[in-house]
């Protein structure tokens, strides 16, 4: 089959099945439809691909498919079934079909273990890298097989991996940058920042023209063939000449330039105008830069979207120097820009297509075409222009498919005439870094050819893409320093998107620090108390919306998730809301963000769409949307509630307390690797050693000791003197120290900072994984120690236990916890003293003090295993998940929440209102 054929075929097959799907009725049918008709394998079930294996994984369940040649493993849904969703399992765990499809694996010989997982419900499909067993699926939806077929392509060739080819060949453009920047660097005699400065720009000029020769900008091969000519020697001369020739329009050339420079087209658009050094060239450099870069590799196939931000990553010295090469993908930046616009401009165009007299599609697509050349964009922390290039390139799609319809049966159109109205001058950036600028400058002119070639592909039209306009709309700057209306009037503006860089407060140069107290400023222009303590990326948010008063423009960023958890919620949302009436249109909801570097760096983030404008609402979590009355700040269906730093309980319940802080050094503390060999040399020590347990020890049964002297006599600690040495070295510690507090302690180094020692008490670690559905909780008495990675409530009941391991109180945790990476953080402040507790009737209370009861009653069933191993989602035992979702129950009728009907999200909305009536 052709690319076309396929394509046609692929397109065929969607369109059967478009509407149907019945996992056990029409799942093998779907699956050799695909593989016969789609993808060319003749008899599928004759050996090519299994279903319902009989290699089973426990009494009831079976692999859907398997594809034993290349390695897949098929996990198929009904049709409308969530494949992100958790799924009753027949023993009450809940997975979602990639951890059903997990479990089946672990039952298979490692031989048979799948490359991919494929999770599919008949409209879309999810697939699962497993050599990247911890990042993000593909998807890719049924409707758009007929164009993304080769994504699939490796269901039945093992060698042709086309999911991520765009982003593979942009990904080794980068890497032949990166040899000819290295081997460049290494001909210029010094590496100052003037030198460094011509080699980034030798390096976009070099890409410009690579691009040019394969996309049709210059001839084929035109910037090959004149280098090839010249000795390694003389390729510096002949480069110096070529640049020149580019930036000279032919009427202004020499008469007497050589015919292979006069052949060459005016470029103009500022690229070449600079003269710049450039050094020698050496043999092996020559080879690199015509063989390895120009003949062996084909430019015109690059993502000028991917290949900006690693083209920059691969030469800017800063960048380079930390080894990070982190850029949005093409995935990524769609989840800011559909819902903000892309997705009513798509369905705004479908529903013209759908108009049926010609004259008034005609009209409509005329209209349709100048709105889409009237919007505007601000990035104002651009980078190399990623997010503005794939908005480009989506509105000319979308225009492509607008002239498509209204010159179809013409092949030509007016010599003068040009359909196209979207320019990549309504494209606007701020961007610190001056080489990201050039960059992101570049890789616009490059989307507006591949995008000129898209349309005449459609329509023949007399129109050169040189001599390049100039652009100018990308500014070099500091965005929070600078007045955004100096680069783009408001009244001009119709969207601010991007994603601005994350830095924690306490990560912040003091340079960044004095950028958000310039900005984050009250009525009166003084910053915040809480200014200080709240991500760098929050300045963005504050000048975006400073700027959308009394315009309709909307905005959406990437953030990093702690903007919408813990403390820093009221500290950056409520003034924006107070102070400029913002509210939130749309959210997605914290998702891992991968990089497509090689070295992934797994960041959690958030977007948020955010303006002044009533739009519908839509939340956003793990690819699932649903409709909302309010989005408040903490991406919740709830009232706009800002739960700030409590000292004290909103009820009347114990007040919860941190643990101990050692603060010694670790001479206080006794490994378990040392604890049998210090009792045998100091046997007398041992009433004065009690257990220490921190969040790790508590969840992972692990154990550790600790020095607890506190009712050690002066005469008793003289006799022990390994007690006494580590004393010693505890009091040189705490002198030693960097801050006062510290070194006031080596008054007393017998003794931790704290000394908190209750009869009995509930703890609760302050990090555990979000992969639990509960935060391991339990008992403790008077031998056991708590760092200050241990919250604990003193003396509290089984009611209190029963609450805090309940569902609700989960939920509420969840949704306004502050976060580690993407782990739960569990704070007093926040957390506990803003819960508000039921108001349970005797019998009820009654009621949850037993589930409670039977929680420890379960989980003593299995004393082998540790926390970690009981509340594992794939390991839970069955009486142990039972008797939490008995106390579920319980706990929600303490509250009056229907038990069947409530979801999370519902619960949580109801605790904010809840909230608000306890705070009035």
């Amino acid at each position: 089959m052709t690319d076309k054929q396929q394509s046609a075929a692929a397109a065929a097959f969607a369109e059967r099945w478009r509407g149907r799907g019945y996992e056990r009725g029409e799942s093998q049918s779907f699956w050799i439809d695909l593989l016969s008709n789609v993808y060319g394998i003749d008899t599928p079930t004759n050996g090519f691909i299994t279903f319902e294996d009989h290699q089973m994984v426990d009494s009831s369940n079976f692999i859907d498919g398997r594809i034993p040649s290349t390695k897949v493993l098929i996990e198929q849904k009904s049709l409308g079934k969530d494949l992100r969703k958790g799924i009753h399992q027949s023993d009450g765990s809940l997975l979602n079909p990639f951890q059903q499809a997990r479990r089946y694996v672990v039952s298979l010989p490692v031989s048979e273990h799948p490359r991919w997982i494929v999770t599919c419900n008949f409209s879309e499909f999810l697939v699962y890298d497993m050599e990247q067993p911890n990042g993000e699926p593909e998807q890719i939806l049924l409707e758009n097989l007929g164009k993304e077929y080769y994504r699939l392509q490796f269901l039945v060739d093992a060698k042709n991996d086309h999911l991520r080819k765009e982003m593979e060949v942009s990904m080794q453009a980068g890497e032949i940058v990166g040899r000819i920047y290295e081997a460049l660097l290494k001909q210029y005699d010094d590496n100052s920042t003037e030198a460094l400065r011509w080699l980034n720009i030798l390096c976009v000029r070099i890409v410009f023209c690579l691009y040019a020769e394969d996309a049709g900008i210059f001839s084929h091969d035109q910037f090959h063939d004149f280098l090839v000519t010249y000795e390694a020697k003389d390729l510096r001369r002949a480069l110096r000449d070529l640049f020149e020739v580019l930036n000279t329009p032919k009427e202004q050339r020499s008469k007497y330039l050589q015919a292979e420079l006069a052949a060459f087209p005016y470029t103009n658009g500022g690229l070449f105008a600079e003269t710049i050094e450039i050094p020698q060239f050496t043999d092996e450099l020559k080879q690199t830069l015509l063989q390895n870069a120009s003949l062996d590799f084909d430019w015109s196939e690059i993502s000028p979207t991917i290949f900006g931000a690693v083209f920059e990553s691969t030469l800017n010295p800063e960048t380079r120097r930390s080894g990070g090469m982190h850029y949005t993908s093409i995935e990524n930046i769609h989840k800011v820009i559909d819902p903000l616009f892309l997705n009513d401009l798509r369905t705004e165009l479908d529903e013209i297509l759908d108009e049926k007299v010609e004259k008034q599609r005609v009209r409509k697509l005329d209209a349709y075409q100048d709105k889409l050349a009237s919007l505007t964009f601000l990035d104002p922390a651009c980078g190399s222009g990623n997010f503005l290039t794939e908005t480009y390139l989506s509105l000319r799609r979308l225009e492509n498919e607008a002239i498509r319809s209204k010159y179809h049966d013409q092949t030509m159109i007016g010599a003068f005439m040009n359909p196209i109205k979207v320019s990549i001058h309504q494209f606007y950036g701020i961007e610190i870094n001056d080489f990201a600028v050039t960059v992101a400058t570049t890789a616009l002119w490059i989307s507006e050819a591949q995008m000129m070639a898209e349309t005449e592909k459609i329509v023949t039209f007399e129109d050169n893409f040189l001599p390049l306009k100039s652009y100018s709309n990308i500014q070099e700057g500091n965005a929070l320093r600078t007045d955004w209306e100096t680069v783009v009037p408001k009244s001009h503006l119709t969207y601010i998107i991007g994603n601005p860089p994350f830095v924690g407060y306490s990560l912040q140069s003091k340079e960044q620090k004095d950028d958000i107290l310039s900005v984050f400023v009250d009525v009166n222009g003084k910053p915040f108390k809480t200014a200080g303590k709240i991500d760098y990326v929050a300045g963005w948010y504050y000048k975006a919306a400073q700027l959308m008063q009394h315009t309709n423009i909307r905005a959406a960023l990437v953030s990093t998730n702690s903007i919408t958890q813990g403390e820093q919620v009221a500290a950056i949302w409520k003034p924006l809301k107070e102070m400029f009436g913002v509210h939130i249109d749309f959210a997605h909801r914290t998702f891992r963000w991968d990089s497509e570097a090689s070295l992934k760096a797994h960041v959690h983030c958030v977007i948020v769409g955010f303006s002044n404008v009533k739009v519908p609402k839509v939340i956003y979590d793990n690819d699932k949307q649903k409709k909302a009355d309010n989005i408040n700040a903490y991406l919740i269906d709830a009232p706009d509630v800002y739960i700030e730093s409590r000292k004290l309980p909103l009820c009347n319940v114990p007040e919860m307390v941190t643990g101990n802080r050692p603060a010694d050094g670790g001479h206080l503390i006794i490994e378990a690797e040392d604890y049998a060999d210090f009792i045998k040399h100091e046997p007398s020590s041992q009433k004065y050693i009690k257990k220490l347990l921190g969040a790790a020890e508590f969840i992972n049964n692990k154990e550790r000791w600790c020095l607890w002297l506190v009712d050690a006599s002066p005469s008793e600690l003289r006799k022990m003197p390994l007690v006494l040495a580590r004393i010693q070295a505890c009091k040189e510690d705490r002198e030693n120290a960097p801050d006062e507090g510290r070194r006031k302690l080596a008054m007393t180094p017998h003794l931790f900072r704290e000394q908190l020692n209750p009869e009995t008490s509930i703890v609760i670690p302050v990090v555990s994984s979000e992969r639990r559905r509960y935060i391991p909780m339990a008992y403790i008495d008077k031998n056991v120690i708590c760092t200050d990675r241990i919250k604990f409530l003193p003396n509290a009941n089984y009611y209190h236990f029963g609450i805090l391991n309940s569902n609700v109180h989960m939920a509420w945790m969840r949704a306004v916890c502050g976060r580690l990476k993407s782990d739960y953080n569990y704070s007093k402040d926040i957390v506990y003293n803003n819960f508000p507790w039921p108001t349970p009737t005797d019998d009820q209370k009654a009621k949850i003090e037993q589930t409670a009861q039977a929680i420890l009653d379960a989980r003593a069933l299995y004393p082998d295993s540790s926390l970690a191993d009981l509340y594992d989602e794939l390991t839970m035992p069955v009486e142990l998940r039972k008797a939490h979702q008995e106390n579920d129950r319980a706990v929600m009728a303490a509250y009056g929440f229907p038990i069947k009907t409530t979801t999370e999200s519902q619960c949580v909305a109801a605790l904010f209102k809840l909230y608000q009536q306890l705070t009035k």
